[in-house]
């Protein structure tokens, strides 16, 4: 007969306490941002917490729905689109930098490489307005180099500058 870890019984006290410790640490966390399931089992391991107190508190998190992995993907991938520009790969490091698992990011990330010409299109029009009193070579070069961090790759980086040239960035 196994035990489960998440049953409170008098002899568990001092887990039961532990317990009420690490669910309030998580929705603490959890109120100032959304975590992954990662994230937040690395938090409290690093809090000390023993690993059957950590998977409880997962648990229930999960099942209370105040911890879902492909919730906060669709969040990041918003945020990683609209907000910083990114591509399709560097929203796809920016979720697994969050802990996002592998197999959510490909379900969340479509390989659209039309949508990557758009959000770069966009990001160098709101860039222009910053550099545009630069010479030509120089606002080139920054904004290559500006597309390539945020992940876009060389040909998208280069129809996206050959159009933004011949339409009078030149």
């Amino acid at each position: 007969m196994e035990i489960n870890p998440c049953h409170r019984t008098k002899a568990r006290k001092k887990l039961k306490s532990t317990e009420d410790e690490a669910k309030q640490y998580a929705l603490k966390l959890l109120s100032y941002r959304g975590r992954s399931v990662k994230e937040l089992k690395e938090r409290l391991r690093r809090k000390k917490f023993p690993d059957d107190v950590v998977s409880c508190t997962i648990g229930h998190l999960q099942r209370v729905g105040l911890l879902d992995d492909k919730a906060l993907a669709e969040s990041l991938k918003r945020e990683a689109l609209t907000t910083k520009f990114l591509s399709q790969y560097g929203a796809k490091r920016f979720m697994l930098e969050r802990g996002i698992s592998r197999e959510i990011i490909d379900l969340t990330l479509s390989n659209d490489e039309t949508e990557d010409i758009n959000n770069a299109k966009r990001l160098v029009e709101k860039k222009m307005k910053i550099i545009d009193a630069l010479p030509a070579e120089k606002r080139k070069r920054r904004l290559s180099h500006l597309l390539l961090r945020k992940g876009y790759s060389f040909e998208i980086i280069e129809t996206v500058l050959k159009n933004k040239l011949k339409g009078g960035m030149a």
